[in-house]
């Protein structure tokens, strides 16, 4: 299970989130679900024509975990792509893959409970830097949890709804949400959804299919 508390004086401080995040947008990618990233609009079929159509992609540890290591996720799941890539490529720091490669580095990344973010930089249409991200050591998402910085990730356009009828308060998406926005009080689940991104981590593995990711405008 993923760490998601950090209390030790290993992490990021506020003052380094902050320049960060401030040359590029972090949208998170939801799972079999449509999502805006500055003006476009991707799925997971977008995303393999964009894996697709990249001249180059490259695999790399991510620099957060390595550093922090405060949970046990795993580490080579980064993808760069193009100009990215062959920087990261030049200086020994990823390797060259192919689509399948890459979508495979995506599936293992999920199953693990990262959430999957796109980095659009500025001046740039497309994001060329895929993360599989944790709360305890990636710095979007430590900004969003840790400090309450929401100009750290964009939402997708999709939010995760519960249907109480089915859910049985087994416990899986609450460990399973990146964004504390679930949690277990007196033997039941409850959801917060205005901490909820979208990511879709709680819908693939609800073993009773509770979880849905819903139009976060239709269903506010």
């Amino acid at each position: 299970m993923l760490a998601t508390e950090m209390a030790d004086k290993n992490d990021w401080t506020r003052e380094e989130i902050a320049e960060e995040i401030s040359s590029h947008t972090a949208v998170t990618i939801p799972v079999n679900s449509r999502i805006e990233a500055q003006q476009l609009i991707l799925d997971l079929s977008e995303m393999n024509r964009i894996l697709n159509e990249a001249k180059l992609i490259a695999l790399g540890e991510c620099y957060c975990r390595k550093k922090y290591q405060k949970c046990d996720g795993p580490i080579d799941v980064c993808l760069n792509l193009n100009k990215e890539a062959e920087g990261f490529i030049s200086q020994g720091l990823a390797k060259k893959v192919d689509l399948k490669e890459a979508l495979e580095a995506l599936r293992r990344s999920h199953e693990a409970g990262l959430v999957h973010i796109a980095y659009t930089f500025k001046g740039k249409e497309k994001p060329e830097v895929i993360c599989s991200c944790c709360s305890c050591c990636c710095h979007s998402m430590s900004a969003l949890v840790r400090f309450g910085m929401p100009e750290a990730v964009t939402v997708s356009k999709y939010i995760a709804a519960n249907n109480p009828e089915t859910c049985v308060s087994c416990g899986t998406c609450v460990e399973r949400c990146q964004f504390k926005a679930r949690q277990l009080k007196n033997g039941k689940m409850t959801y917060n959804s205005s901490r909820c991104f979208g990511c879709g981590l709680c819908v693939s593995t609800c073993p009773t299919q509770s979880n849905s990711l819903v139009n976060r405008e239709t269903n506010r």
